[in-house]
């Protein structure tokens, strides 16, 4: 039985600040020096620990925390499908200034995440903090077979509809997305948090836990491409991913080796393909 989170904030806290506003802007409205109320993202540490034992620290968004939790424990292959988890508590962790996430999952699963444990100090964009050595790095990635195309304007228009729905992101202008779209290009799910890499583990937890199965599609985010938002794509089945601003070279050599089709740069008037080109059908 999984518990619903009784302490989500909601994802951004007011802070007075100290607003100038410099000669010739548009608007006058601000003074110099002007002291005034503005919102900002919450960023918290939170504790995701597995039958009792902590496994990683992770700096996020606190909204959304059993979709991250769910989404975690698939992409780092701690489990392999949502009903090997039993239960999930999100609770407060005021003496540490954040969360805490409590998981039970299957037998199999601890043992096998015992095996591998690493601990982790994850901070807002980075993937390998806490790995003692580059042989703990695991690059690993299955070899996906869907054969979907889309087109131009339906890439066009998820990412013209995914500003829209940042909720978090208009009022504080600091996190980023990841949404799954239809192949007509209509957004069905979208996840937000100050880490690219959470948001995306936000969205897999979310489909994967869905009321209806997830239907075929591709998944956007508005951020760059590292390689690990790749590694989380592949292990979740996403065989498209595209992204406002550039990959990396080792996002691109893994995204071919994996299957996926991968773009970037995705703007009004034009958008890169970096692997696969064939999914992008013409109009």
């Amino acid at each position: 039985m999984m518990e619903t989170d009784p302490v989500e904030l909601p994802g951004y806290r007011e802070v007075t600040v100290v607003r100038h506003q410099l000669p010739g802007a548009e608007s006058s409205a601000i003074l110099h020096g002007q002291s005034v109320t503005d919102q900002v993202a919450e960023e918290v540490p939170v504790a995701l620990v597995f039958n009792g034992i902590s496994h990683a620290v992770m700096m996020l968004t606190p909204q959304n925390l059993e979709d991250f939790a769910i989404g975690f424990s698939l992409s780092e292959r701690i489990i392999d499908s949502p009903a090997q988890i039993y239960d999930i508590e999100c609770m407060a962790a005021p003496d540490a200034g954040g969360m805490e996430i409590q998981l039970t999952v299957a037998s199999e699963c601890f043992i096998r995440l015992k095996d591998k444990r690493r601990q982790l100090a994850g901070r807002t964009g980075c993937g390998v903090c806490g790995l003692e050595s580059l042989a703990a790095l695991d690059l690993s990635l299955p070899r996906l077979q869907e054969h979907l195309s889309i087109t131009p304007s339906a890439l066009q228009k998820a990412f013209a509809a995914m500003q829209g729905l940042q909720q978090i992101n208009a009022v504080t202008g600091a996190t980023h997305a990841a949404a799954w779209a239809d192949l007509e290009g209509n957004i069905l799910m979208l996840r937000e948090d100050v880490g690219r890499h959470n948001a995306l583990d936000k969205l897999i937890g979310a489909l994967a836990v869905g009321k209806t199965p997830r239907v075929a599609g591709f998944a956007i985010m508005s951020s760059r491409a590292s390689y690990e938002l790749v590694q989380k794509a592949a292990r979740a089945n996403m065989s498209m991913l595209a992204t406002i601003s550039a990959p990396t070279s080792l996002a691109i050599s893994m995204a071919e080796q994996a299957g996926i089709s991968l773009l970037g740069f995705v703007r009004r008037s034009s958008f890169v393909v970096y692997t696969h080109p064939e999914r992008v059908a013409a109009e």
